[in-house]
């Protein structure tokens, strides 16, 4: 999509990611109204407070883009639309763990363009542009250098989806076999983000939302790492949330150590 000002939108996107953090960090001690949507799946307070701060500050500083948040729902079928996850890490926020981010992404024609992701517990904040690199704090980030077998792989459970346990899990102890750890750290936002910053050297899951990848994978790919869904698909991952992202050196031997499996919904 021709004509977007990415340098203006990704401002734009840090200022509502911020300030959804703020609502976060104002009620991490004390998480307001705790309850499931399902089981382990848990929204507070908090997380719809976020998402009207984000998009309140998104209207005043990108008019007339339409907006589709986790708790809110909203139009994504849109050309050019907003994906925001207004706390990601719920589970980690009621529990005090400090894992917790505001993730805001443009998408363009089915891709993201724009993606940052606030961590307001840690004073983070994680930015990219199409073409424009990735910054933490506004210092360039850039993917880590290690091969699979000395790496750290990050991943997260399907807990939605028991459906994909067996898949999983075998992908799992393929990669525990091959890699030299494993991480889960219950934020996929940050967790892309960290294997965008070379903390983690890959990371793999299973049946994410869109906003839970949008911002984060192009954050990996501006600092230099490889996107795709588990069959190596460049742009299928952000509908699907079946995703494999990692330095390059990485990630082929990741996915083929993952195998072919992907999620049936």
């Amino acid at each position: 999509m021709t004509g977007l000002d990415l340098a203006v939108l990704r401002a734009a996107a840090e200022a509502a990611a911020r300030a959804g953090g703020e609502v976060i960090l104002e009620s991490f001690d004390t998480p307001p109204n705790v309850r499931e949507k399902s089981q382990g799946d848990w929204v507070t307070d908090a997380d719809m407070e976020s998402e009207r701060t984000v998009r309140r500050v998104l209207a005043d500083l990108a008019p007339g883009i339409p907006v589709h948040g986790e708790e809110e729902g909203g139009d994504r079928d849109a050309a050019l639309h907003w994906l925001v996850d207004p706390l990601d890490g719920t589970a980690n926020f009621v529990h005090g763990h400090p894992a917790v981010g505001c993730s805001v992404g443009l998408v363009a024609d089915g891709r993201p363009v724009v993606g940052v992701v606030h961590a307001p517990m840690l004073h983070q904040t994680y930015s990219a542009a199409l073409g424009a690199g990735a910054t933490r704090n506004g210092v360039p980030l850039s993917v880590s250098d290690r091969s699979l077998s000395r790496g750290i792989i990050a991943t997260g459970f399907p807990f939605r989806r028991k459906d994909l346990s067996a898949a999983y899990l075998a992908a799992f102890g393929r990669v525990h076999a091959a890699a030299e750890d494993l991480r889960r750290c219950g934020a996929a936002s940050l967790d892309l983000c960290w294997t965008a910053a070379g903390v983690f050297d890959g990371y793999f899951e299973l049946g994410l939302g869109s906003w839970d990848v949008a911002a984060g994978g192009l954050i990996v790919r501006e600092a230099g790492g490889t996107v795709t869904d588990w069959f190596g698909d460049d742009a299928d991952w952000l509908r699907s949330g079946d995703i494999v992202a990692a330095a390059p050196q990485v990630h082929g031997p990741l996915r083929d150590t993952i195998g072919e499996t992907r999620s049936t919904r």
